[in-house]
Parts: structure tokens; C-alpha cells; sequence
């Protein structure tokens, strides 16, 4: 981040301080003591530092201030403030008194010795301005005498930004009379940038020049004008401190500190951001006009904060001062910004701009230089110049001496080699002859042709007798042919040799070379597009692409523009500041690293092509120096008319350029242009341009989706409006336009010199925008590849220099453009280095023919065949030499030529020979370079007559087509036929290091004709093959073994392909790429030349060749060869049979006659809101596709009824209607066409079918209204769920919070004891244990303030038996296996359902038969368990059962085995539980009456009976403590009846206490009932009521709580019939009290024995429940005994 002033970041804003009033006052103050006690600026140096003394000692004695950092920062602030004013005003005249003022505010040493040195480093360099004001005071003043005009002194304004005080301009009256005008100069650091410093000294300069500034130009305080005193020695006045104002001082001094600590506390909660404010030019430049040699120097000053940096242009192109040492001095300091150009000349005259920028914004400023030239004048500089030539017309030229100059070079520079970064120099010494000292020679240099001017990177030194050129930084750039030329006058000479740069090392090793060549294209005001040039060098992996760079002129920051990197060696680059300039620079990457950069671009600005070429068009300067300005009288404006010509003029997958002509309407003002774009097929038309227009008429567009197609038109626009479109372009697709070349062909070597080959090759085919070839050598044998050359050159032909002399090399070839490096060519034969004679030739005689044989001998004459030559010379052959010599007695004889003409076949017949003579033969071949090398003598042969029967050999058997498994075999019929015609041949073949016995046949049969396709082969071994001719006598003698053919598909191998074209023209194409200049393209039939024109018409052009049938028929049936000759064995072939035929006959038709292919035909469809839509879609449309609407053979068209659209890139077409009325009831059609392809489908809507979808547009148009609201997605419908339970739901939808669902049955609403939260969209109602009391109609409905939606469902008859059904098999899903239940009546086997219903009908099967219901055998249901009764079972009732439930439409069943050990289990277990149950029947029991306890007041009378019973009657006795007890006086004890036992004791006394038991018994059992009485003596109830006052509350409480117990107890067991306890007393009760005899319960037997007993016996039959504790009853009993 950039560095702030001390005081703002310790302040907050604290410039602003000095604007408040008690501030100000101080500093009014201050300025007029400053300004009257004035002295001179050398004794204000001294009293400075003596001052400073003096404040450390005032400061301790009278203040006790707080010294901190920010303080000290912020009163050295105000110090240099101070003398910014001072400054100003006395024009550097400055006292000791102020010395001492400024001083007074420092309050730490420390800072104070930081101002102290700040202040003198200001001293020496307000010295230095001092005097340079007084010297150049015309330069702002010019000359100005006194004026009596004065600015008074403003005051401060407490606002955001300091108000510019107006100020007074001088009258016209008074333009020649002089006035004071004193100019602020501001002292500190010449540096050309300001605002951005780091050390503590430099930030007080810089924020003492900003206050200074603010002060003097924006508000005016600072500039005085003011009467000078002529003479220097005036007095200088002093006035004496009074103790009134030193006290005010004082105290002003005090409102300082506290004002200055209350702004420093607010300010730092304020944001630093709010002080920053955009540059702007105070004073601008002016326009100079100067004579040449004159020195000029601009002048501005600039406002802002930060300080601006500013930057100085000419004609928008920096100004490098590095570049032109001495020429251009830029100073800034402070504000203050000056430009000055020393000794001007012509070129000098341009527009000057000084550009100043903060982080707020930039601000520019023009003015013009204009240099003038005296006319007539000649320069003398032209006469003695070494590179430039004496004017024409001037004296005595060069040229009348033309014929006598003699230039010759000595010295001379040889082949260089150098490595990036280097320095490199060239030099040669020119010899002129004659001397003649007036006329020197010009020195020019060229590259690659193209002249070199002097600059950073190239240096030029002429001595008068040596040119020598200096590369001070080589790049591969500076690759290429160096061109010396020594010019006199007319007459040159030129010497030449080429430099190679080689790639630095990178940084990372196997990382890329760097880019080279990088130039800027099409330069807009907001976009540039860089393209450069592919390395050589990869590193060892292939390049993945390249990062771009830029860097803008003045400052030394790269930004990398793209984040991925780009394969295609142009890019645009956006983002771009209009008026700002750029270099750039490009980095390769591979997957190693990144290479180092390129060399950069010459700078570009960023300006609008229009706005640079009105620049470049102004004169620079006319020879008068006066510039005319006109403007041009305002007139009405005229909207401009469309543009015209508007063409797409490049496109690639990243963006296209636009151009167009200026329309011809458009009026005197300029115009300008807003460019739109939509996607083709569409009317979406969208502007791209949006802010700003453009002025040129060229324009790329950026951000276009790769692969779609585009259209595009411009509008133009002035002050009157915007005018129409121009015509659309045709529709672009976005996408590389410019492929990868293809790998060049035919790499010859030649030799050329001891350390250099000549190159040669052919241009790929269809290779577009070349940028040139990459060439590479390699050592034979040793795979290591160099780069011949680092700079792609141009043409097909190269000198590969610095190779070593003796070795053999390979070399290969690759193209470049933009889109990339092609693939490398194959690679050239070996050649070794060493000098050819007469310095090389581009093609050599080719090598000797070999293979000599005979093929026929007669008495005089003998046929001979030969093979071709391996090496042809890089040119076709043009024919053959033989030569024979005669061999007697082995010793052979003179060579005679047996043919003047060459030959070009390769069998000939030499004739005139002697019979029985031996003859040798050899044969040379012959090319435009010559005559080759003969061959070798061929074995010797006798001529004479050749009498076997059987064939010759075949001859000049080849191999073409050759692939990975198959090649084609060809061959020429023997010469020698034998003594019969030729029936047929057979092929032989086998591995090449094979011996002899493994020579096989091909064929079985004997071929008819001269070509065989021989397959199976195994790719990469290599075969040798024969052929034989056989006739009737049998097979003759085989051919010449053909030369070893490895089974192989090379690279770029192509195939003839068959091809129809949009006519049905039908034709056969072959394509090459590794054609010479001499190859062409040969047709054959069935291998043999096509010598019938009338059905094949043959056109080739370039590296393709068409063979065009004229009307294919069974004529034309065959295998159709195409062979390249001049190549290294390109051939293919393709076979036309009958299927082939009426294939290619078919596709003619089809595209003569096409239709448009449709992917489906016509359709309708209703739309969610009911309307209706037609549509049918083709397989492909292109961009020029029409379609028609046509209804009941009358064309619609697109308007508010049909809504119609065609998307040619899906190939739909559709047309849409909101709603089908009567009247549409018809036929619809859609007509397409394409081209030349058309096609329709039709639809036809009539009677029902138009009536249903009209039925069905109405319904879903009713549908999409109802979902506009609450609504129901899935209608009511029901679900059975595990628990038999039926469950009604519906889905439901658009539901919101205020959504209420209301469920209804037979019109009667369901209250439901929740709300139902519409959890996942589904309404639910459960309806448990379903039944026939369930049915009915159940209704739902939603409703809110949108709507509301209904849905019924009826569950009756039909839909109520579905349910039921449903319901009942899942009862009968739940059912349990049978079991088996033993009871006292039977046997028992049951199952358990979830619940049953009626409806589920159940049956029992017995052994496959259904059982009949008895009074001993029968079923039913209790709760959830269905049970099969069977009464006393018996050995009948064993076997299966089955239950089978029913439940209307499916019979579940459940089954178990009732046999076997199961069954007599079962029967066991019957038996003991009814003997068991007869037991507890019949066994003795007390059936009740008896209570647990009895408590009877002693003296009274105890009456118990109880009910017994048993069968048979039981005996009943009676125990007392365990004891028998029998009856006595007292005691009496009666059994009545056989069932009623009473227990009787008249008058019961304490003896009577104790535990009763009476014992029942018979056969089937014994049951005792005990009876606890127990007696209370008077004594003892006397006490025991006198407890009560004790114990009262608790027994009331324990009362209550039995009595509560009581009645729980009564409802957990209401059947127990005995009385618990019963408490007697003497007292008669009170009618209106309650007894205190407690009881639990009675039974009827307690009742009837209650009544025989007398009045003083205790009644059992009553419970008594007390309302009253014994509080509140009190000794009320007590007082009521007898």
C-alpha cells in the first residue's frame, strides 16, 4: 500500500487543523510577525540553530508538554507549514525570528533534530532556487515592472476542501507596465516521482510541500504581490513584543496544544481515505513555437493527494529520457513539474501531453512544440554526415562519378553464432577507390532485407574506413541475413552472411525457449492483440502453451493478462487504459516450467485507430511554423445513415474483427459506432459497445461462446441520434478458422560447403498464414536433434550452417503458422558434409540402375530390364543409357553406346548383335542435373535363340499400396511367351532373411491377370516377392526377386475416397502431401492406364486430384488406382463393385434432388396453460434454412394469433396458438427449405380429432388456472396400511402457511383434532378398524385467499367393496399360524388378526372337508382371535385343519396337524382340566359372611354366620387358636340346612379373644375361613377414648385415608364378598353421628345374620364413613354411656 504523510496517518486528516479560528489566529499571527520581522535567508540558517538551542531550554522551563511521536510529527507538520508561508511571502527571505517561531513548536529533541536537518537540506536547495529566481525571473514575469496590485490575505473556512481565493488579473491598460509577480518555488529532492516515500526526511518535504501548495494555489494566501524595493540595502524594520501580546502568545500557545490533541483524538476515528482526492492541473502547459537549436521547456503544476506521478508523452508515446541521453530533462518537485527539450529540431514539433495519475484518477494536459526552419538554408551537417546522403540538386553528385567508384570489402564478418543475451558485433572495412574526401559514403545495414535503424538493441559506428554493427543484446529476433551496403550516390555494393542467436539456458532445466517476434496488432482504445512467434526448442516435451505479459511505459510492473495458458500464437488482450501505453512480452510453458520471456513489444497506446491515424496525419511541422486552426460553423444535425460493407474479416474461438465503410449520410460532425450481436437464427440482437461508441470503423467483439454462430451489424450515432443498422452479416461460427499446418514434403539435402547443406522442401498443402519452417539436423545414429535456425525463415530452401565436416546428417522440416508447429516432415536421406564442386547443386544425377536381366534372346537381338535407381536426384527421371561390350574368351571388350535417345522404359531391345556372342551390359540413368553413374557390368549373356517352351520371365515387378498387412503386387508380362500363349502367373513371396527353401506360392490357380492384392502380412517384417508365368508346357523362369518391402502404414498415409457432392457428382479423390515439384498424380483401371477419356474427367490442382465419373454404370465397375510418382511409393486404390455401385448411385440421386431429413414430422401437443403447439424438427438445418406455415393451403405468418420460431441449430420449428377456436379446425402444413433441400409435413385436425384436442386445450387451459392456487396434484384416493387401518390421501400443492385443508363425510365435516402441517406435499386421513359403517363420500378441500380446490371420493357399492376387499386380505395377511388350546370343555385352535370385520369370511376345513358347525363342533370370534371349538373331542376329530378367510376375492389360509402326539397331548391335557374343572365345582367352600377381624366391647353379645357349600355336603367344623372348638352353654355353634353355619357367644368376655377358623370339607376338597375377634374390656375402652383427645387429628387423618383406600379398593377388586373388620361399642349412637364400627364390606349373609341378632349387637351390613374427626365429636360418646 502506498505510504502516507506522517501526519495523516498520525493525525487523521490533520491538515485540516489549521483551519480552525483559534488556529488561524495563531497563524495570522505568526505571518505578520514573520513578515515584518524578515531578515536575510543565511543569518535565518543561524538563528535557526541557535533558536533550536534555545527552545530545549524555554521548553523545559516553561512547558510540561507530552513529547510523543505523533506530536512531534504533527508540530514539525505545522513548522514547515510555517515556512511554506514564510516561503511565499518574502520570497525566501526568512529571520531569525521565524526561526525561533518554527522552532518553538517542536516539542522533542529528537524530531526537532530531524526537522533541523530537514530544514538546512532545504536551505542549500532554496539557495539554489533563490538565485535561479532572481536570474529567470523574465521566465514568469517577462519583464514586469511595479504594480500597486495586492492580494489580501484570506481566511481559513472550516470545510471539507480549501476554497480558491479568486484572484486579480492583470488590466489590458496595464500590460506593459511593470509589476512585482513573485512565483513560489518549493525546494526538495529532484526526483520524477513523487508521493511514494518511505524515509521520515521526505515525507516532512512532502507534506511541507503540500501544505505550502494548498495554501498558495488553491486558496491564494500564499501568493503576494507586493511593492519590490529597487535598492537591495533597505533597512529592515523590527518591532519590539509588548507583555500584553507575549501573554496572548502564551495563551494561544495553549489553545494550539489543546485544539491540536481534541483534532488528533476526533480524527482518528475518520477514514484516511476521506483526505484523498483525484490530481488536477493548476497550471497546464502552454504551446511554444521556436526557432531550430532553441531550447524550450513546458511547465505544470499539479494538485491531488497522493502527490501525483506525472508522466510526459510525445504524440502519446513516453518520453524515455534513458533512450535520448541529454536530450529531454524532467524535474518535478513539489507540484512543480517541467519538461525541457534541448537544442530542437524539425522532428521535434508534436503534441505534448504531461499525464499526471494518483491513486484517485488520472488528469491529462496538452500543448504543442512547433519548430520552425529558416527558409533557403541548407544544413552543413548534410555535407559531412556519414549515413545520409548529400540532397539532390546541391552541388556536384555522386552520380557523374558513378562509373568511378570502386567499392570493394576487406575484413569481412563470416557466419556468427551467438546466444541469447550476449553482445554481438559484425564489422567490415570498406575500401572505396577513388578517395575523394567531400563525398562519404552511406552506411546502411540490413536484416532478412528489411533496413536497421539505431536503437537500444542495435548500435551503428561508421570510422570513415570500417562499418561495424553491435548487437547489445542479442535476441533471437536478430536472426537472420545481415546486409552491409556501402551507398554512393546511385551506385552500391553489398556484402552478406547470416547471424544465428541460439536459446539462453533456462532457468528450469527442460523448460521451453522463449517466444520471439512479439508485436502488437490492431491497437483499439481498450484492447490490443499480441501475436508472436513459436519457439524452436520445446525443452524435450511439447509446449502447452504461452502466458502474456504486459507492462505499462514509465513503470517496470508485468501483469500476466491470462490465467490459463493459450495455444494460438495471437491474443487479444482487454482491459486496456485509453491513452496509456504498453509493452508486452510472452513466456512459453511446458510441463517442465516456464521459459524466460520474450524480448518486449515496441510500445503501443491505447487509442481508437481513428483518433491514432488523425494523429499521425497531422504535418509535423510546416516550413512557415504557423498553424491554422478552423472550426467549422455549427449546422443542423443529420442522423447519420447505415454503414455499408460490414464484413467479418477475422475469426478465431477468442474473438472476431469487425469492418465496414462510413455511410455516405451522415453531416458535417463526426460520427461513431455502436456494434450488436445475436445468436444466428434469432432476433435477439444485443449491443455489445454499451458505454462508449466507437470512432473507428473496425471493432473486435470479445466473450462469443465457442462453437455457436453469430451475426452481427453496426449503428452509427451522433449528436442528432442513432441511426439504422447496417445489413447483417452472414452468420459466423466461433471457432479457429486457421488450422495446424501440415508436415512439408520431399526434404532434399545438397551439399553446399566443408561446415554447411543446403536444405531444400515443398509447402505442405493448404497451408494458410505461414509464418515460416523450422529446419532440424541430426548426426546419423545418434537420435540428437538441433535447431538449424531460431528464427522461422521463409521459402523452401535453407543453408544449414556450422555443421561438421566428414559427418553424415539427417534433416527435418516443420511448418509454422499461428495455430501452431505441424508435425516434423520424414526424415531426408544421410548426407555427408563436405564441399560440392561449384558450390552445390539443388538436384543431383540420380545413382546407377541395378538388376540387370535379360528377358528375351533371338539370334541377333536381346531384350534387357533393369530397376529403377534408389536415389533419383530430387527430380523425376527423363530416361536410360545403355551400353555393351562383347566378352571373348572372358575378356571383355570396349563400351558401346546401344542407344543415342534416352529411353524411358525400363526393358529395351538392342538389336545388330552377334549370334553366340557373349555381351555385358550397363545402364545409366539421366535427370535434369545429368547423366548419373552407370551401373555396374551386368553377368555376361549369350546371344542366341531362345528354344524352351516354356514363358519368360516377368519384368519390372513393383510393390505399391503398401500397408501394415497387405501390399499390391504389379508386373509386366514376359517378353519370351514360350512356344504358347501365356495362361496365367503365379506369385511367390517370403521373409527377406529367408532362405531359398522358403520361397511359397500366393496363389493356387494361376492368375489371369498382371496385379495381385497379397494380405496377411505382419506389420514391420520385411518381404521380398517373385512372379512366374506358366503356359501349357509348363511354368517358366521367375522374375528379378523385387527389393525388400517392409509391411508397414507409414505416417500420413492417405486413402482414395469416394465422393458425392452436392450436384451428385460422383468422384474419386486422392490427396498428398509429400509431392516435389515434379510429382504428379497417375489414374489407372485395374492398374492399367486410363487411356478412355469418355468416362472419367482427371483434375488435379496443387496436392489433390479428383477422378470425376460422367455417368457411373457397369462400365465403369473396377479397382481405381492413384499413384504419385516422384514419391517415396504414395499410391492407394479403391474398388467400385456392383453394391458400391448402387450405393453411390443412390447418394447421387439424394443430393441431386435433396430433401430436407427429418427427425420427426409434424406433431401437436397441448402446453401446461391449454396452448396448443405444433412442431416438428429436422436433423440439421443450416443458417440459411426458411420455413412456411401454411393453414388450409393459405400461408399464416408469425403474429398475435401464431406464435412461430425456427432454431436452426436444434433443427426445431414450431408455432404455438393460445387457444383452438371452430374456425382452426383444418390442415396445417410447415414448408422447410434449404439450399437447394426441401421438405414438408402436414397434420390434419378435423371431426373428433380436432373436437378431442380442442376438449383437451380447454381442460388443461381450466387445469393451469386451478394450479394457480392451492390445488391438488394427486386426487383423493385410498390406502390400506400395515395396521388394517384405510388411510385417505391426496397430494396436494402451492401451498402456503395460510393454506386450511377441511375434510367432509356425506356433506358432514370430519373434525380433526390437529392440523394438518402438509408435510411432504401429502394430506392423510386415517380411518381405523374400517367398517360398513365407514362408507359413504368423503370430501376435501383446500382453500386460502388465492382459491380454493375440491376432491371427492365416494366409497360406496362397488369402490366400497374394493376397499373392503382390500381391507379383508390384509386382515387375512395378518392372520397367525393356528394353534392349539386345550380347554375343560374341548380342544381350542385359534389365530389372531389385526381386527375383524364382517366382511372377511371364515370356513374350516377337516381332512380336504368342510366342517359342519355342531353344538360340539363350532367357531368363532372373540376380540382379534377366530377359534374352532371342539367339544369333547374324540378320536374322529383327528386331522389337518385348515382356516380359510376369504376376503372377496382371495382365500388366505392357515392350516395345523391335530394328529399324533399333538393331538393325544391336546386330549391329555382336556382331560386333566375337566377333571380339574368338576373339582373346584364341586369342592367344600365358604362361600362367604365371615369378617377378618371382629372388636366387640366386652359383656355383649357376638353373632357370626357364614354361607358353606359343597357336593357332596360338607362337614363343618370349628378351631380356636389352631384347636378344635366345639359347642357349649356360652358358645353355640349350629349347621343349618347344609349350607348355613352360625357362631354365637351370648355375652363375650375377654376369654372369648382369639383366632376362630372354620374348616369345610367333602371328597373334592378342604377350604378354612379364619375370624380374629378380639374384646375390649370397659377399663380399656375408657382409655381408649381418652387417647382420642391425644390421637384425634392423626385417626381422622388415617380415616380419610382408609376410607379413600376403600373405594380404590373397591374398584380394583368389586367382587370380594367379605367384611374386613368390625368395631362394636356399649354407647347407643346419636342419630345424627356415625357408629365407630368400621367394616370394608358386606355380603347379603352379613345382612340376614345382622337382622337375627339383638338391638346391642353390632349391624354389619353398615359401612360407616365419618364426616367428623373425634376432635370435633369431642367425649360426646363418653357422656351417653348407661
Amino acid at each position: 500500500m502506498m505510504s502516507l504523510p506522517f501526519y495523516q496517518r498520525h493525525h487523521e486528516h490533520y491538515d485540516r487543523a489549521y483551519r480552525h479560528k483559534a488556529l488561524q489566529s495563531t497563524v495570522s499571527q505568526y505571518q505578520k510577525e514573520t513578515k515584518s520581522k524578515s531578515a536575510l535567508y543565511a543569518q535565518g540558517s543561524t538563528a535557526y540553530a541557535r533558536g533550536s538551542a534555545a527552545y530545549r531550554h524555554a521548553s523545559a522551563a516553561d512547558f510540561s508538554l507530552d513529547s510523543s511521536a505523533a506530536y512531534s510529527h504533527g508540530s514539525s507538520a505545522y513548522d514547515l507549514e510555517s515556512a511554506a508561508y514564510s516561503y511565499g511571502s518574502t520570497a525566501y527571505d526568512h529571520s531569525a525570528a521565524q526561526s525561533k517561531r518554527s522552532a518553538a513548536y517542536s516539542l522533542d529533541s529528537e524530531s526537532l533534530s530531524k526537522s533541523s536537518a530537514a530544514y538546512s537540506h532545504g536551505s542549500e536547495s532554496i539557495n539554489k532556487l533563490a538565485a535561479a529566481y532572481r536570474l529567470g525571473s523574465e521566465a514568469y514575469s517577462l519583464g514586469l515592472k511595479d504594480s500597486n496590485l495586492m492580494i489580501e490575505d484570506q481566511s481559513y473556512k472550516m470545510s471539507p476542501k480549501a476554497k480558491r481565493a479568486k484572484q486579480n488579473l492583470v488590466s489590458e491598460d496595464k500590460e506593459n507596465e511593470a509589476i512585482d509577480y513573485s512565483v513560489p518555488i518549493f525546494t526538495g529532492r529532484e526526483v520524477s516521482i513523487s508521493g511514494i516515500t518511505d524515509t521520515e526526511e521526505e515525507r516532512i518535504k512532502e507534506s511541507a510541500a503540500y501544505v505550502a501548495k494548498r495554501n498558495l494555489f488553491a486558496t491564494g494566501e500564499g501568493v503576494s504581490v507586493s511593492k519590490v524595493a529597487k535598492s537591495t540595502s533597505e533597512e529592515e524594520h523590527h518591532e519590539k513584543k509588548s507583555r500584553k501580546v507575549a501573554i496572548r502568545e502564551s495563551a494561544e500557545r495553549v489553545a494550539l496544544k489543546k485544539t491540536l490533541e481534541e483534532t488528533q483524538a476526533f480524527h482518528k476515528k475518520l477514514n484516511q481515505d476521506k483526505l484523498l482526492h483525484a490530481p488536477e492541473f493548476v497550471i497546464e502547459p502552454r504551446s511554444h513555437t521556436i526557432w531550430e537549436k532553441q531550447n524550450v521547456k513546458f511547465h505544470c503544476s499539479v494538485a491531488g493527494w497522493p502527490a501525483p506521478r506525472v508522466t510526459w508523452y510525445k504524440n502519446n508515446v513516453p518520453i524515455n529520457v534513458q533512450t535520448h541521453p541529454g536530450k529531454y530533462i524532467i524535474e518535478s518537485r513539489y507540484g512543480l513539474h517541467s519538461l525541457e527539450i534541448t537544442t530542437c529540431d524539425f522532428d521535434d514539433t508534436a503534441q505534448y501531453r504531461a499525464s499526471a495519475m494518483n491513486v484517485k484518477g488520472e488528469i491529462s494536459a496538452y500543448a504543442s512544440l512547433v519548430v520552425k526552419r529558416y527558409k533557403g538554408e541548407i544544413d552543413a551537417s548534410l555535407l559531412y554526415a556519414g549515413t545520409s546522403s548529400m540532397p539532390m540538386g546541391f552541388g556536384v553528385t555522386p552520380h557523374g562519378y558513378a562509373s568511378r567508384f570502386e567499392i570493394s570489402f576487406s575484413d569481412k564478418f563470416d557466419v556468427a553464432f551467438g546466444r541469447e543475451g550476449e553482445t554481438m558485433s559484425l564489422g567490415c572495412t570498406v575500401v572505396i577507390s577513388p578517395d575523394i574526401k567531400r563525398f562519404k559514403p552511406d552506411i546502411e545495414w540490413y536484416r532478412n532485407g528489411v533496413l536497421i535503424t539505431p536503437s537500444k538493441w542495435v548500435q551503428m559506428h561508421w570510422s570513415g574506413e570500417r562499418a561495424s554493427l553491435t548487437l547489445t543484446h542479442a535476441n533471437k529476433e536478430d536472426e537472420g541475413l545481415y546486409t552491409l551496403r556501402v551507398v554512393m550516390g546511385e551506385y552500391y555494393e553489398e556484402y552478406s552472411n547470416y547471424v544465428f542467436v541460439r536459446d539462453a539456458d533456462a532457468e528450469i532445466p527442460g523448460a521451453p525457449g522463449a517466444p520471439l517476434d512479439v508485436q502488437c496488432l490492431d491497437a483499439n482504445k481498450d484492447y490490443v492483440i499480441v501475436s508472436w512467434k513459436q519457439p524452436a526448442v520445446d525443452g524435450g516435451n511439447p509446449i502447452l502453451g504461452y502466458f502474456i505479459d504486459r507492462c505499462e511505459v514509465g513503470t517496470t510492473h508485468w501483469t500476466q493478462c491470462n490465467e490459463t495458458p493459450v495455444k494460438f500464437a495471437r491474443f487479444p488482450v482487454t482491459g486496456l487504459i485509453e491513452g496509456r501505453s504498453y509493452i508486452f512480452r510472452v513466456r512459453a510453458v511446458n510441463k517442465a516450467g516456464i521459459s524466460l520471456p520474450s524480448r518486449v513489444s515496441e510500445p503501443v497506446a491505447a487509442l481508437d485507430p481513428a483518433d491514432r491515424a488523425r494523429l499521425r496525419s497531422h504535418p509535423s511541422a510546416p516550413w512557415t511554423g504557423q498553424i491554422i486552426v478552423t472550426e467549422e460553423e455549427p449546422a443542423e444535425g443529420v442522423v447519420p445513415g447505415p454503414p455499408t460493407d460490414l464484413q467479418v474479416i477475422e475469426a478465431t474461438k477468442n474473438y472476431v474483427v469487425l469492418s465496414w465503410k462510413p455511410p455516405g449520410q451522415r453531416g458535417h460532425e463526426g460520427i461513431m459506432y455502436f456494434v450488436e450481436k445475436c445468436v444466428a437464427g434469432t432476433e435477439d440482437w444485443q449491443r455489445v459497445n454499451t458505454e462508449i461508441p466507437v470512432k473507428s470503423p473496425r471493432f473486435a467483439v470479445f466473450d462469443l461462446a465457442e462453437g455457436k454462430s453469430y451475426c452481427f451489424r453496426v449503428r452509427c450515432c451522433n449528436s442528432a441520434g442513432i441511426g439504422e443498422p447496417s445489413e447483417a452479416t452472414e452468420a459466423t461460427v466461433v471457432d479457429d478458422k486457421l488450422d495446424i499446418p501440415k508436415a512439408p514434403g520431399r526434404i532434399m539435402p545438397s551439399r553446399n560447403t566443408d561446415t554447411s547443406v543446403v536444405v531444400t522442401w515443398t509447402e505442405p498443402p493448404d497451408a494458410k498464414e505461414l509464418v515460416g519452417y523450422y529446419i532440424e539436423a541430426s548426426v546419423v545414429g545418434s537420435g540428437h536433434w538441433e535447431p538449424c535456425n531460431n528464427n522461422p525463415v521463409k521459402g523452401t530452401r535453407f543453408i544449414c550452417h556450422g555443421l561438421i565436416n566428414g559427418e553424415k546428417y539427417i534433416f527435418r522440416v516443420r511448418a509454422v503458422n499461428a495455430a501452431g508447429l505441424s508435425e516434423f516432415s520424414q526424415d531426408s536421406e544421410p548426407i555427408e558434409v563436405k564441399a560440392a564442386i561449384g558450390g552445390g547443386l539443388l538436384h543431383a544425377a540420380p545413382s546407377p540402375p541395378y538388376d540387370i536381366m535379360v528377358l528375351e534372346s533371338v539370334r541377333d537381338s536381346m531384350v534387357l530390364g533393369w530397376k529403377q535407381p534408389k536415389a533419383t536426384g530430387g527430380t523425376e527421371i527423363t530416361g536410360y543409357y545403355v551400353n555393351y561390350r562383347e566378352v571373348v574368351n572372358g575378356v571383355p571388350g570396349n563400351w558401346m553406346e546401344a542407344n543415342i535417345k534416352a529411353i524411358s522404359e525400363r526393358a529395351y531391345r538392342i538389336e545388330n548383335l552377334k549370334e553366340n556372342m557373349v555381351y555385358q551390359f550397363q545402364v545409366a540413368a539421366a535427370n535434369l542435373a545429368g547423366v548419373g553413374t552407370p551401373s555396374l557390368p551386368s553377368q555376361p549373356f549369350k546371344c542366341e535363340e531362345w528354344t524352351i517352351a516354356v514363358p519368360g520371365p516377368p519384368h519390372d515387378v513393383t510393390c505399391t499400396e503398401v500397408r501394415k498387412d497387405s501390399l499390391v503386387l504389379l508386373w509386366k508380362e514376359p517378353v519370351y511367351t514360350g512356344r504358347s500363349p501365356i495362361a496365367g502367373y503365379y506369385v511367390d513371396m517370403k521373409e527377406t532373411e529367408a532362405k531359398e527353401e522358403r520361397w511359397r506360392s500366393v496363389n493356387e490357380k494361376p492368375l489371369q491377370k498382371k496385379y495381385l492384392k497379397i494380405g496377411g502380412l505382419n506389420e514391420g517384417v520385411s518381404y521380398v516377392f517373385r512372379v512366374r508365368a506358366t503356359n501349357q508346357a509348363g511354368v517358366g523362369k521367375p522374375s528379378d526377386v523385387t527389393d525388400p518391402v517392409i509391411a508397414e502404414t507409414r505416417p500420413g498415409t492417405k486413402e482414395v475416397v469416394v465422393d458425392v457432392d452436392d450436384n451428385g457428382v460422383i468422384s474419386l479423390n486422392f490427396e498428398c502431401d509429400q509431392m516435389s515439384p515434379n510429382s504428379k498424380f497417375v489414374w489407372s483401371k485395374n492398374y492399367e492406364p486410363i487411356e478412355d477419356d469418355s468416362r472419367l474427367n482427371i483434375d488435379t490442382k496443387g496436392g489433390k486430384s479428383k477422378a470425376i465419373f460422367k455417368d457411373l454404370g457397369e462400365d465403369d465397375l473396377g479397382i481405381y488406382s492413384c499413384v504419385v510418382t516422384d514419391t517415396d511409393g504414395v499410391s492407394s486404390s479403391h474398388t467400385i463393385d456392383e453394391e458400391e455401385m448402387k450405393r453411390l448411385l443412390a447418394l447421387s440421386h439424394e443430393r441431386k434432388f435433396p430433401i430436407v431429413p427429418l427427425a420427426s414430422e409434424l406433431a401437436v401437443e397441448i402446453l401446461e396453460k391449454g396452448e396448443v403447439r405444433f412442431w416438428l424438427q429436422a436433423e440439421k438445418l443450416s443458417g440459411n434454412a426458411k420455413a412456411n406455415f401454411v393453414f388450409n393451403d393459405k400461408e399464416i405468418f408469425n403474429g398475435e394469433k401464431y406464435k412461430m420460431k425456427v432454431d436452426r441449430n436444434t433443427g426445431l420449428i414450431e408455432m404455438i396458438m393460445d387457444k383452438l377456436e371452430d374456425k382452426d379446425e383444418g390442415t396445417y402444413t410447415f414448408q422447410l427449405q434449404d439450399g437447394k433441400a426441401t421438405n414438408q409435413s402436414s397434420l390434419v385436425l378435423i371431426g373428433d380429432v380436432f373436437k378431442k384436442l380442442q376438449d383437451e386445450a380447454e381442460f388443461q387451459r381450466k387445469e393451469w388456472h386451478r394450479k394457480q392456487g392451492p390445488h391438488f396434484v394427486d386426487q383423493l384416493g385410498w390406502e390400506v396400511t400395515d395396521e388394517c387401518n384405510v388411510m385417505l390421501k391426496c397430494k396436494v400443492a402451492n401451498i402456503k402457511k395460510e393454506t386450511h385443508i377441511v375434510w367432509y363425510k356425506d356433506d358432514r365435516e370430519i373434525m380433526v383434532d390437529e392440523e394438518h402441517d402438509f408435510k411432504d406435499g401429502v394430506c392423510t386421513l386415517l380411518i381405523s378398524d374400517f367398517s360398513k359403517k365407514d362408507a359413504g363420500t368423503y370430501e376435501v378441500i383446500l382453500k386460502d385467499d388465492r382459491g380454493k380446490d375440491t376432491s371427492e371420493l365416494t366409497l360406496k357399492d362397488t369402490a366400497f367393496a374394493d376397499l373392503m376387499s382390500e381391507v379383508c386380505r390384509r386382515i387375512a395377511l395378518s392372520a397367525t399360524d393356528l394353534k392349539i388350546q386345550s380347554t375343560a370343555e374341548g380342544i381350542r385352535l385359534y389365530s389372531y388378526v389385526t381386527y375383524y370385520v364382517e366382511d372377511l369370511r371364515v370356513g374350516w376345513v377337516h381332512n380336504d372337508t368342510q366342517i359342519k358347525f355342531t353344538d360340539r363342533v363350532k367357531t368363532g370370534v372373540t376380540g382379534e382371535q377366530i377359534w374352532l371349538q371342539i367339544n369333547e373331542p374324540t378320536q374322529q376329530d383327528k386331522g389337518r385343519y385348515t382356516m380359510e378367510l376369504f376376503d372377496g376375492k382371495t382365500t388366505h389360509k392357515k392350516t395345523v396337524d391335530l394328529s399324533g402326539q399333538a393331538f393325544d397331548e391336546a386330549f391329555a391335557e382336556f382331560q386333566r382340566l375337566k377333571q380339574a374343572a368338576i373339582a373346584e365345582k364341586n369342592r367344600a367352600r365358604v362361600l362367604g359372611g365371615l369378617p377378618d377381624v371382629v372388636t366387640i366391647q366386652e359383656g355383649k353379645a357376638l353373632n357370626l354366620s357364614c354361607t358353606v357349600w359343597g357336593d357332596p355336603t360338607p362337614e363343618v367344623s370349628w378351631l380356636k387358636n389352631e384347636k378344635p372348638f366345639v359347642s357349649d352353654a356360652n358358645c353355640i355353634l349350629r349347621f343349618e340346612h347344609g349350607k348355613n353355619v352360625s357362631f354365637t357367644i351370648s355375652t363375650v368376655s375377654t376369654h372369648d379373644s382369639g383366632k376362630y377358623s372354620i374348616v369345610v370339607k367333602n371328597s373334592y376338597g378342604t377350604e378354612t375361613s379364619d375370624v380374629t375377634v378380639i374384646v375390649i374390656s370397659v377399663s380399656g375402652l375408657t382409655d381408649t377414648v381418652q387417647g382420642h383427645d391425644q390421637n384425634n387429628a392423626t385417626a381422622s387423618k388415617k380415616k380419610k385415608t382408609t376410607a379413600s383406600k376403600q373405594k380404590e379398593a373397591e374398584k380394583k377388586d368389586f367382587i370380594k364378598p367379605h367384611v374386613k373388620a368390625i368395631i362394636a361399642t356399649e354407647e347407643t349412637p346419636d342419630p345424627n353421628e356415625m357408629t365407630p364400627v368400621e367394616i370394608e364390606k358386606n355380603t347379603k349373609s352379613n345382612q340376614q345374620a345382622a337382622k337375627k341378632t339383638d338391638g346391642k349387637a353390632a349391624v354389619a351390613e353398615k359401612v360407616p364413613q365419618p364426616t367428623e374427626s373425634l376432635e370435633r365429636q369431642g367425649k360426646k360418646p363418653l357422656e351417653n354411656k348407661p
